[in-house]
């Protein structure tokens, strides 16, 4: 019994060092851009709106159309502004069903966290993986058809990848509030 205890003490020590080590890796990425008021309204506006020509965005955070235009562009070029995109209608597009499928990997060997992480960039139903703390490895966004869609990903694909121990799914009934827009009115300058 003892040795259990030890054994389990030592795996927790090990998790540990492990999420200490990734928790920095993840802060060390992390660099701020100074910004003022009028870089945070740009920010919303192109939320809202990121077909906004430059003249009408100028106009909405009042400011002249080139020290807009080289706003803009700084904050492209810091990494602020990712990318622009389409937000599409996925039940429009047949996509009806959306899950969020939580998943425990086996082991924590790199290899099979690496080969976990392919395989999941390379499946088309999922939206997003995000590794978690607590219970679960990772948690996917996932989208589908219908369930039976769902299931031949679940089956086929997930549950056949070296290296799942346990997979738990919950579908969405109705969505509350989805947003890709981040709060910038309380940010602190």
């Amino acid at each position: 019994m003892e040795s259990k205890l030890r054994l389990r003490a030592r795996q927790f020590a090990c998790e540990m060092v492990w999420l200490v080590h990734k928790f920095r890796q993840f802060i060390a990425r992390k660099v701020v851009l100074k910004m003022d008021r009028i870089d945070l309204k740009i920010l919303e506006a192109l939320q809202q709106d990121g077909r906004l020509s430059n003249a009408d965005l100028a106009q909405r955070v009042s400011l002249s159309p080139s020290p807009c235009l080289r706003r803009v562009k700084q904050l492209e070029e810091s990494g602020v502004i990712k990318r622009y995109v389409a937000l599409l209608d996925a039940a429009k597009l047949g996509l009806g069903l959306q899950a969020y499928v939580t998943v425990t990997l086996e082991k924590r060997r790199d290899s099979q966290i690496q080969a976990f992480h392919a395989a999941v960039s390379s499946w088309p139903e999922v939206l997003g993986c995000f590794a978690l703390t607590g219970d679960m490895d990772y948690l996917l966004q996932v989208v589908a058809d219908d369930l039976e869609h769902f299931s031949r990903f679940l089956m086929d694909r997930l549950l056949k990848q070296e290296g799942v121990a346990n997979v738990k799914s919950s579908f969405v009934l109705q969505a509350i509030k989805n947003t890709t827009a981040l709060s910038l009115k309380e940010r602190p300058l």
